[in-house]
């Protein structure tokens, strides 16, 4: 049975991509912050579940002991949104600094500490990010925490795709679309089961020649 790790799983996109790998027989690890959210709805004996603040190197470690010795797939997921800033002026440092954080670095970290795990079997790392991350696509600007965050993660995940190569492990940046989730609101063309139905379409077809790749949940790539 091959395992996986999904973070933020507790809602959304995450709780969906829980749901469509448990019907696809992975033992499933899956984190949430505060509340198990609709993950206390899943009868499953494949489901694990933990309490872990992706921002908490020592929870994040804790969990990568419990999830041991190997791990098929990580997914970074989770993720929080900015404050919608119209202006530079309205900018609140505190909640640009918590974005960067658990958007961009939390991954990083995570995906550190589950290294030793996705060696042992050469897995895949997906990350979620978003298109508005694409520097080429920031025609509208704004939400200016948000596409930071995402930018630097795609970044993060360039950087590493080559050392990571060398050691069996392919990485994945996919932007689910625009979604109708919590973070996503009421008008949302996009519901989480098709995205994230697009997004296991996407980890099926990835190989490690296709590692660092930047595609939407259909699989059509994206500026940078």
């Amino acid at each position: 049975m091959p395992t996986a790790m999904v973070t933020g799983a507790n809602r959304g996109i995450g709780l969906e991509t829980v749901r469509q790998l448990l019907d696809r027989d992975y033992e499933v690890h899956a984190t949430y912050r505060s509340g198990k959210g609709g993950l206390a709805d899943i009868d499953d004996p494949g489901l694990v579940l933990h309490q872990m603040d992706v921002r908490n190197t020592d929870e994040v470690v804790a969990v990568m002991e419990a999830v041991g010795p190997s791990l098929d797939l990580l997914v970074n997921n989770a993720g929080v949104a900015d404050g919608r800033w119209p202006t530079i002026e309205d900018i609140d440092f505190d909640i640009v600094s918590d974005v960067m954080e658990v958007n961009a670095i939390a991954p990083v970290r995570v995906t550190q500490q589950a290294l030793p795990l996705l060696a042992n079997g050469g897995g895949t790392v997906l990350m979620i990010t978003s298109l508005m991350g694409s520097i080429g696509d920031c025609a509208s600007g704004r939400s200016y925490a948000y596409r930071a965050s995402k930018t630097a993660l795609n970044m993060f995940t360039t950087a590493m795709k080559n050392e990571l190569r060398g050691q069996g492990i392919s990485l994945l940046l996919i932007h689910p679309g625009w979604v109708e989730t919590d973070m996503g609101g009421p008008n949302a063309p996009i519901q989480a089961e098709e995205s994230v139905s697009g997004i296991m379409a996407r980890l099926e077809e990835q190989t490690l020649e296709m590692t660092g790749r930047f595609v939407d949940y259909a699989g059509t790539s994206l500026p940078w």
